[in-house]
């Protein structure tokens, strides 16, 4: 899981939603009474569940270091065959307008010639 989150795509889609989030909060009173709601519910079901949950990972735990380890390799592969994960969400809507905006002045040309 650290993996994925320190992905550049990963973080800074991370980044943006969370500002999103935030601003949104901010600028709605209705919808932050709302979120705020659900975020003490969702904090309380993860503090219950942790302790149920611990047992069971004990037991667990060496199948779940295997299961991550190879996660890990996984990821270190599709990080190579895949560079866009290593890239920010800025840059990413950045590249794609700058494509489209070339294949559609490629379509004008070729239609006007």
């Amino acid at each position: 899981v650290n993996q994925v989150a320190n992905l550049t795509l990963v973080s800074s889609a991370c980044d943006v939603i969370s500002t999103a989030y935030a601003s949104t909060k901010e600028s709605h009173p209705y919808i932050r009474s709302v979120c705020d709601a659900a975020e003490k519910g969702v904090k309380s079901v993860t503090e219950a569940t942790a302790s149920c949950v611990q047992p069971v990972l004990t037991t667990l735990e060496p199948h779940v270091a295997a299961a991550s380890d190879y996660a890990s390799k996984s990821l270190d592969k599709l990080g190579e065959k895949l560079p866009l994960l290593q890239k920010p969400v800025e840059q990413i809507i950045s590249d794609t307008k700058e494509l489209v905006a070339s294949r559609v002045a490629d379509a004008k040309d070729a239609v006007s010639g």
